[in-house]
C-alpha cells in the first residue's frame, strides 16, 4: 500500500481543477479505503484531467476506469460504501447522472435510515455541472435544486479553489453520501493561494465572503464570480453589499442566510438555473418565513431562463451577467 505523507503547511496556487486533484490525492494518501472510479478517470486522468497522475501514484486497484454505465458506477459507489470502502465517483457531465438516480435516491440517501443507523454510505459523487464553456446539449445542467430536495443525500458546491479543496475533503470524510458538483466554468479560470496543510471545511455552512450593510447578495458555484463582480461595482457607487456563498444546499445554512437578511434587509439571490423550481426559491421562502418583519424589499432573484441552457455564443445572454445582479440590488434598493 501507498504509505501516507504528510502535506506540508504551506500556500501554493491551485486552480479549482488542480485543488480538486490534490483534495483527492490528499485522502488517498491519509486512507487506503478511500478509491475512485469512473469513465477514463484512470489511464486518461478524466475528461477535464481532475484525477491526472493518480493511478501513478495509487495503482488501478485504487483508480478505477468504469464502462459508460453512470447507473452502473452510482450502483459499484453504493455497495463499496456500504462495505467499509470511501468510494468516490466521477460523472463526466451533470447531464449524464439522470441514470444514477435510482440508486443515489432509492438506496445511497437511504441506507442509513432503511437500515437504523447499522449501515451508513460514505460514498462522494462528483460531477462536473453548470454552463459557460460552449458545450452542445447534456453538457450544461445545472439541475441542483433536484438533488437538494432528496433528504438524506447533501449537496455541495464550490466556488473557488480553497472551498474546492476544503470541501471536497470534507466530503470523502462524511459518513453520509454527498453529491460533489464542480462548476466547470471556474475549473481553470484562475489560481489562487490554497493551503494544503488546513484542516477541511464544513460541509454545512455558508461562506460571508463580503461584508455589507446595504443589500444581501446571495449565491453559489460560478455564479460567485459574477456576483463579486457586482459587489465590487455597487461599492463604487457607494453601495454595501453583502455576499454570501451558500456552497452547501442540503442540508441548508439557514442561521446564516436569515441573519444576512436581517442585517440588510434587501435581498438579491443569484442563480444560473432556471428560475422554476430553482433553489433560490427555498432560500426565498425561508427568508419569508423567518426573516420578513427584517426585510425592506422583496426578494429578487436573478437566474437563468426556464428552458434548456441555448447552445454555444446564445449561453452569454442566457446565464446572469454582473449588469443584471447590480440592475436586481438597485431595484431592492428602491423601497
Amino acid at each position: 500500500m501507498h504509505s501516507a505523507q504528510p502535506h506540508p503547511d504551506t500556500s501554493v496556487p491551485l486552480n479549482l481543477l488542480e485543488a480538486v486533484n490534490q483534495a483527492l490525492r490528499h485522502a488517498m494518501e491519509a486512507d487506503e479505503n478511500v478509491v475512485i472510479l469512473g469513465e477514463d478517470i484512470a489511464t486518461n486522468g478524466g475528461v477535464f484531467r481532475a484525477t491526472e497522475g493518480l493511478k501513478e501514484t495509487f495503482g488501478f486497484r485504487r483508480v478505477m476506469d468504469t464502462p459508460l454505465a453512470e447507473n452502473l458506477i452510482a450502483g459499484l459507489a453504493v455497495g463499496m460504501a456500504s462495505q467499509g470502502l470511501k468510494p468516490v465517483a466521477e460523472i463526466q457531465f451533470m447531464g449524464f447522472i439522470y441514470a444514477a438516480l435510482e440508486q443515489l435516491i432509492s438506496h445511497a440517501a437511504r441506507l442509513r435510515n432503511r437500515t437504523r443507523g447499522r449501515l451508513s454510505c460514505p460514498l462522494v459523487i462528483r460531477a462536473p455541472f453548470g454552463g459557460g464553456i460552449h458545450a452542445p446539449e447534456h453538457h450544461s445542467e445545472s439541475t441542483e435544486a433536484l438533488f437538494a430536495h432528496i433528504p438524506g443525500l447533501r449537496v455541495v458546491i464550490p466556488s473557488s479553489p480553497a472551498r474546492a479543496y476544503g470541501l471536497l475533503r470534507a466530503a470523502i470524510a462524511c459518513p453520509d453520501p454527498v453529491l460533489f458538483l464542480e462548476p466547470k466554468r471556474l475549473y481553470r479560470l484562475q489560481r489562487l493561494p490554497v493551503e494544503l496543510g488546513d484542516d477541511p471545511l464544513p460541509l454545512d455552512r455558508c461562506f460571508t465572503l463580503r461584508a455589507g450593510e446595504d443589500v444581501s447578495l446571495i449565491s453559489w458555484g460560478a455564479m460567485i464570480h459574477e456576483t463579486l463582480a457586482a459587489a465590487e461595482q455597487l461599492a463604487a457607487e457607494g453601495i454595501k453589499a453583502e455576499v454570501i456563498d451558500v456552497a452547501s444546499l442540503n442540508p441548508l445554512d439557514r442561521d446564516t442566510l436569515i441573519a444576512t437578511a436581517s442585517k440588510t434587509g434587501r435581498v438579491v439571490i443569484v442563480h444560473e438555473a432556471p428560475l422554476n423550481g430553482g433553489f433560490g426559491a427555498e432560500i426565498a421562502a425561508t427568508l419569508a418565513s423567518d426573516a420578513l418583519m427584517h426585510l425592506l424589499a422583496p426578494v429578487e432573484r436573478v437566474t437563468g431562463y426556464d428552458c434548456p441552457m441555448p447552445y454555444f455564443a446564445m449561453e452569454q445572454h442566457y446565464m446572469p451577467s454582473v449588469e443584471r445582479i447590480v440592475a436586481a440590488a438597485k431595484e431592492t434598493l428602491k423601497y
